[in-house]
């Protein structure tokens, strides 16, 4: 018997061995390579493996016998990244799992210590084209919005069953929403809300937006308004920050000495999390600059390899517009 969170490659995929159809594209490929200074041999951790995109450049980059540990808490993807990475055979292993167990899992499988770790955070192009699983509000389907479907409460609990001021609150925090309070009072005169798409009129009629126009009060908008309370909901019903800070000092502590730390995120709340972790690791004091007298005793774990987050070029962006969003920062940990 396999250990928990171990993958059976026969119950993925039918026994078939028909690979399932992919639309995402992994964002700063080349890059992340470079990032995570890939070498034959190595031993790789990929935070959120997906579909498995990165993951291949690494295992092949990593050749004949560099070996990598997938974890993912979307059994979907990693049915497609089962198939797509087969042909490594044992030198990969897939958990469905989540990244705040990173330790452990790296642990349990012999991933201990690691000469890299990959976090690429956010959405993939497959979950938001699957309406079923509720991300966007351009499809119709269930506000459901969890990365496991087996796990945790919904969008649609949250929407329907949250008062108000927790609502808006939320939408504030986790969506920098500005007209949070307006959204939220919508919300809750218009419930019960079943499907992305009437939570999606319900959040641009509450700000003014009118679909021909483009425009949100009066003013121009790139982007649809209920893009933020999308946002918002999906880091909520995940608990995507709280993961997050609870994955990077993990990371650390499976890095050996040289080993790099290459984080992408999709927004800024992430990023800020990323850069403010990645600068306080990388310095000796993180006491108060008013304090006279260093009295933390914390000491330097990282080298900032970033100091400005590296960005898709335009050629990416143009061939893939959803990289256009992406930051990545690398790290790497100290003797």
């Amino acid at each position: 018997m396999g250990k928990p969170g171990d993958l059976n490659r026969e119950a993925l995929v039918g026994g078939g061995g028909e690979e399932p159809i992919s639309l995402h594209r992994p964002v700063l490929y080349q890059e992340v390579l470079e990032g995570l200074k890939v070498r034959p041999g190595g031993c790789y951790v990929d935070a959120t493996v997906g579909s498995g995109g990165h993951a291949l450049g690494i295992l092949e980059a990593s050749a004949p016998d560099g070996r990598l540990l997938g974890l993912d808490l979307d059994p979907e993807a990693l049915r497609r990244a089962e198939v797509r990475l087969a042909p490594f055979g044992e030198r990969v292993r897939l958990i469905h799992g989540s990244f705040v167990h990173l330790v452990a899992y790296a642990q349990a499988y012999g991933f201990a210590p690691a000469d890299g770790v990959l976090f690429d955070l956010g959405l993939s192009s497959d979950q938001l084209a699957a309406a079923w699983r509720g991300f966007s509000f351009l499809r119709e389907g269930p506000l459901d919005m969890r990365f496991d479907p087996g796990e945790g409460p919904t969008a649609a609990e949250l929407v329907n069953e949250l008062p108000v001021e927790e609502l808006a609150r939320l939408l504030a925090r986790y969506g920098e929403e500005k007209q949070a309070r307006r959204i939220a009072q919508a919300i809750v005169e218009a419930r019960p809300i079943a499907t992305t798409t009437q939570l999606a009129q319900v959040v641009a009629q509450a700000v003014g937006f009118h679909e021909a126009r483009g425009r949100v009060g009066g003013r121009g908008s790139r982007i649809h308004p209920a893009t933020r309370t999308f946002q918002a909901l999906r880091i909520a019903v995940n608990r995507e920050l709280e993961a997050l800070e609870a994955a990077l000092p993990q990371a650390l502590d499976l890095l050996a000495p040289g080993g790099r730390l290459v984080v992408i995120s999709f927004h800024s709340l992430e990023d800020r999390i990323v850069k403010q972790f990645m600068r306080r690791e990388s310095q000796d004091c993180v006491c108060p600059p008013e304090q006279p007298v260093c009295a933390c005793d914390h000491r330097a774990r990282l080298r900032l390899i970033t100091r400005k987050p590296i960005r898709p070029t335009p050629e990416e962006v143009v061939s893939n517009p959803r990289a256009r969003s992406a930051r990545m920062r690398v790290a790497e940990a100290l003797g």
